[in-house]
Formats: structure tokens, sequence, C-alpha cells
């Protein structure tokens, strides 16, 4: 039974990072820990480089798309955006997005993320970090300082998913892998097939107490540190692992991001998890790219739109937070393929608690290059405001969650000046 749980915690990350050392983690696994209660928080990357002027940021001016025309462009509150209702392959069209999220959604327009290749561009997005292979992602960083004893506290499914070795990073790519690692004491996750009677369990586990009592002040190698604290761990995980169960759905949802967000919302509700780094990819559209951009960002969407509802119906909506993002953007003009190749500025879009909705912040000119803007009072100022990149909206985003002073934060600096940051982004 625990060599099977052990196998898969070091599939998942389960019960490696603890913040205080091996005593630490050995006094943790007296009893069960709490469950954290959120705020939760989902990062969206649509992996490859959207075309934002097809989603939040249309253009329909020189020869830009070659599906809309300026007069056909949209808008919803404070929300312009491109038609894509009568392009759409299948899932969400933008009309029905902004339908339902507008009045809640917070765009950026005009992101400078300084490069154009995939590896880079990742790596800043997530981090808000260019010169360092050493930081953390925000979800990494967050969940190491909000819930680092949580067994999932960092879960992701791709992307780039760094954790500056201050959290543990989990992958559980797929439901019934979560249902085997929440039900460990059982076998193959099968409720009906326990390995032991409830009686016997509880001699293992008071036989492990006394043990834990006994060696806890013993000087052990580390390799034999190591070893006990990972038999502790996968001791006091099982127990919390199980609150997870009852939020497994029984059927398994045949989209990609649905499925994705199935194994991080029951996490959350379960309280074992803090945050989760979802992704889907193909959005390099160097050929064709009105019809992948036109099947991608319906798709994308639509994930988006499950995962809203599914926590509404799981009663944690009001504690989730969403920031949907790429690495890049697409070239204002086709390639000799009718594909888009990469650009350097790009937007991003967030919704949650505390962040006030229906607004744009930012914006491109009519060559699709990002537009400067004074910090102060996030007013477009062209010739005397701030190109905005990465490491300011990461350090935005650090302060929306309360964890900017954090040592963890402090640990990995971003460099802005006080007059560099963005006052009021979240409203």
């Amino acid at each position: 039974m625990r060599r099977d749980f052990l196998k898969l915690c070091a599939l998942t990350g389960l019960g490696f990072a603890c913040p205080g050392g091996v005593t630490s983690l050995l006094r943790a696994a007296v009893k069960e820990e709490p469950p954290y209660e959120g705020p939760f928080y989902l990062v969206f990357n649509a992996s490859g480089g959207w075309d934002t002027t097809y989603l939040m940021d249309p253009k329909g001016i020189n020869e830009m798309n070659r599906l809309y025309k300026e007069g056909d462009i949209l808008t919803k509150g404070a929300h312009k955006f491109a038609p894509t209702d009568k392009h759409k392959t299948g899932g969400m069209s933008n009309e029905e997005f902004y339908a339902e999220f507008g009045g809640e959604l917070l765009t950026f327009n005009g992101l400078d993320y300084s490069v154009n290749n995939h590896s880079p561009g990742a790596r800043y997005m997530a981090t808000g970090k260019l010169d360092s292979l050493a930081y953390p992602t925000f979800a990494a960083l967050v969940a190491a300082a909000k819930g680092p004893t949580c067994p999932l506290s960092f879960l992701t499914f791709g992307n780039y998913s760094a954790t500056g070795n201050v959290v543990a990073m989990s992958r559980v790519p797929y439901l019934p892998s979560l249902q085997k690692i929440a039900n460990a004491d059982h076998q193959d996750g099968n409720l009906r097939s326990p390995y032991h009677d409830d009686f016997a369990l509880a001699r293992i586990e008071k036989a492990l107490a006394e043990q834990r009592e006994m060696r806890s002040a013993l000087p052990l190698l580390p390799r034999q540190e190591r070893a006990e604290s990972m038999l502790y761990a996968a001791q006091v995980n099982s127990k919390t692992m199980a609150r997870v169960t009852p939020h497994i759905p029984k059927d398994v949802p045949k989209e990609r991001l649905a499925q994705q967000a199935e194994i991080a919302l029951a996490s959350f509700k379960a309280g074992v998890c803090v945050s989760a780094n979802l992704s889907i990819g193909q959005f390099d559209s160097h050929a064709n790219n009105d019809r992948d951009q036109m099947k991608l960002i319906p798709e994308l969407l639509a994930g988006i739109a499950y995962t809203l509802r599914r926590a509404e119906a799981l009663k944690i909506r009001d504690r989730l937070v969403v920031v949907m993002q790429s690495e890049m953007g697409r070239t204002p003009t086709y390639n000799k393929g009718d594909g888009k190749d990469h650009w350097s500025i790009g937007s991003v879009m967030f919704l949650g608690p505390g962040i006030k909705g229906n607004r744009v912040i930012g914006a491109t000119d009519d060559r699709q290059f990002g537009v400067n803007l004074n910090p102060a009072t996030l007013a477009l100022d062209k010739d005397k405001g701030l190109k905005v990149r990465p490491e300011h909206i990461h350090e935005a985003l650090r302060e929306y969650a309360g964890i900017a002073t954090h040592p963890h934060a402090k640990k990995f600096p971003l460099g802005l000046k006080e007059t560099e940051k963005l006052k009021g982004l979240w409203g």
C-alpha cells in the first residue's frame, strides 16, 4: 500500500517540498492539515502564440485580418472584440464569451514581451523575469506562499512550470490518476477494495507515530531523513487526499481543457491545492492562421467558460482567480502561407474576486505596436508613458495576491521602481 502510494508521490510531487525542512515535515505528519479555502488561482495558457486581433484587440484595418472589416467589430460594455460566431469550427464564439463574462473581465492590451521566441517568451510571461531560469512561475510562487503543505499545492498541465525550488510541482494528467491518488489506501483507487480494514489502518498509524516519536530526535544520514520524511508525508497526505474523492466527476469530459479543469477544481474544492497551470497548444499558426486560430480560440474560451460554470456548481466561483495569457502574439501581416509569424506584442485577461470588470487598459496602434501608458493613472501616454512588460503585470499580481512582501517573493525580485508599478490595475 505505502509502496504504491510513494510511487504515485514520485510522479506527482506529493510530499517532496516542505519549506521548514524534514523536521517540520515530520511534525506535520502528526495530524491532518486543515483544508486550504482559497483564493484559488488558475492560469490558462494559449501555448504557441494567440492572434489577439481575433479576440480582445480587433483591428479590421491595413489587411491585418481577412475574416472581418473594421465596421464588423463588436462591443460589449468597454470591450471591443472580433466577430467569430460565423467562423468558429466548434467551441465558444467571442460573442457568447463576452455576453456571459464581459462584465467581470479585465483586459490589458499592448503588453510588450520584448522577445518573439517561444521558450523565453513563455518563461517571461509565466515568471515576470526574462533573463533568469531560476524564477518560479506566478502559480508556483503563490502556492508556495499560501499553501506549501497542501498535497497538490501547485498543479501543472504543461507550458513553462518552473518552481524555483519553493514548492513541489504536481502533475496529475488524467482523472483516473486523481482517483488513484485520492484513494491510495484502496486497490487501484477502488473504494470497495481497501488494502486494510479501518482497525488495521489505525494500528499502522499508531505504530508509525510511535516510530516517529522515537526516531525524530536521533541523528540520521540525509538519505535516511529523506526516506522517512517521504513515508510520513505519504501517511498524512493519503488521509488528506481522500477529501478529493466526492468531487471527482463520474463522467470524464472529452475536451482537453475541461479535463484539466475538473482535476484542478476537485483539488481546490477539497482544499488540497492552491494553484493550477492549464494549457492547450498548437496556436503557432505560421500556416493557415485564420483556420487554426478560429479552431483554437473558441476551444480556449469554451474551456474557460466550462471551468467558471463548474466552479459555480462547486460553490468556489467567488474564490477563483483566472489569468488568461500566451507567450506572444501574431504579426499584423500574413506570410506567403496564409499564416502569421511571431509578434512580441500581445494581451492578457483577468477575472476574479476584487478585480473590477468591464475594463480595458492599454492599447496597440494601427500597426499593432504597443502604446505606452502612465503607470500612475493607467491612461495612454505615447510620448512620456511606460512600456508595460510582463514584470509589471507580475508585480501587480503579487500585490493582488498579497504575497509581494513574502520571503519567497523577496527572494525573486522583479526590480521595479515604485514609480513603475501599475497603480489601480485591479480597480
